[in-house]
């Protein structure tokens, strides 16, 4: 049976056919269009719309877009770090619908949470920020959880003071992930990597995590994202970042060690997930031959099946030997240039925040 995706590949190639057909001179004064740009591998592939977003660089100005979910009117809720705007919401012709917030100048984590028929944000203040002569500072973080307009529910406050941590730790949270019953989960990736377990009024459960855990699955190494794993539906279990690992490590709900997932040189954003894929910005990666530092652009997406990557778009091809998963690489044209975070909506399209982009605003790759 024909499927879109097919059919779409068989008029491109009708379509590359047509243009070969001489055109004696007809069309000479005629700009040629640019050939659109094609990302990915496989079943995942797509075209690169870079101009997506419609805002004004003067009235929304943009520093790094740092995440982006959907909520469940279809509007796409992204946060930053631009001291004159937080939050910005896009429908998903990329029209700017609304923007709010100066509280959050370290804005970094973004989750959704439907709580009867009724949206609500955690927000993540990693303690990062640009101060007024544009020198970046690093002091103590926040997690909120908000209304979609902003409006503060409550606050979950350094864990110093209710003796979680000792004096002087500092708390840079840069993720939250909300349970099945409620229970809260930060991510102190930029802090202390360890998760923080809370219930669904912020009362403190438990922590997991940190460095230097008798048994080394424990340890988190730049916990920058953490998530739920939806997908086996009688087993939730919760998914972190070890970045400085390139891995995720899957835990029960209450923190116990399941597994550990490798993704050679790429240095993984938080997982996202969509049916039976995820999908994570790579934020660096290193090249072939030399290295390079944490300001260069090196990165791209990459997308899972179940634990199998089968797409890199803005990298190259996946690669299996033996069962094990090679080095994967950013391509020679940087598409993207840090990959952040992944956005998917119903059509199964990615709109993709990147941190350290030259200010630029999501791009969105639509599925073909």
């Amino acid at each position: 049976m024909p499927t879109r995706r097919n059919f779409i590949k068989k008029t491109a190639i009708a379509g590359a056919a047509l243009t070969a057909v001489p055109t004696f001179g007809f069309n000479t004064l005629k700009k040629n269009k640019p050939a659109d740009t094609i990302l990915g591998h496989g079943d995942y592939q797509y075209k690169v719309h870079n101009d997506w977003a419609q805002i004004s660089s003067v009235r929304t100005p943009l520093l790094n877009c740092h995440e982006m979910e959907m909520d469940s009117k279809g509007r796409l809720i992204m946060i930053g770090d631009h001291p004159q705007n937080n939050v910005l919401i896009f429908d998903k012709s990329g029209k700017l619908l609304d923007y709010w917030g100066t509280a959050y100048p370290g804005g970094h984590g973004l989750t959704i949470s439907n709580e009867g028929g009724e949206d609500f944000l955690f927000l993540a203040d990693s303690g990062w920020y640009l101060n007024k002569i544009g020198k970046w500072i690093k002091h103590n973080g926040r997690v909120s959880k908000t209304t979609i307009d902003g409006k503060v529910l409550f606050d979950i406050g350094h864990p110093q003071t209710i003796g979680v941590y000792e004096a002087g730790l500092n708390y840079c949270p840069t993720e939250v992930a909300v349970g099945p019953n409620g229970d809260i989960y930060v991510a102190d990736g930029y802090g202390q990597d360890f998760i923080l377990q809370y219930n669904y009024k912020g009362e403190f459960i438990r922590k997991w995590g940190g460095h230097d855990n008798e048994d080394s699955n424990y340890n988190l190494q730049n916990a920058h994202g953490v998530a739920i794993d939806y997908r086996d539906k009688n087993n939730p279990m919760v998914v972190c970042t070890s970045r400085n690992e390139q891995s995720f490590k899957w835990f029960t709900l209450d923190g116990i060690y399941v597994k550990t997932l490798t993704l050679p040189n790429m240095q993984v954003c938080r997982p996202v997930f969509d049916d039976t894929n995820l999908y994570a910005g790579v934020c660096w990666s290193q090249p072939k031959v030399g290295k390079t530092n944490w300001k260069d652009h090196t990165g791209f997406v990459t997308i899972l099946e179940g634990d199998k990557v089968v797409s890199n778009p803005g990298g190259t091809t996946p690669e299996y030997k033996n069962g094990e998963l090679q080095k994967s690489y950013q391509l020679e044209n940087k598409p993207i240039l840090h990959g952040h975070d992944v956005c998917v909506d119903e059509d199964k399209n990615l709109y993709i925040c990147q941190w350290n982009a030259n200010k630029t605003a999501p791009i969105k790759l639509e599925r073909v």
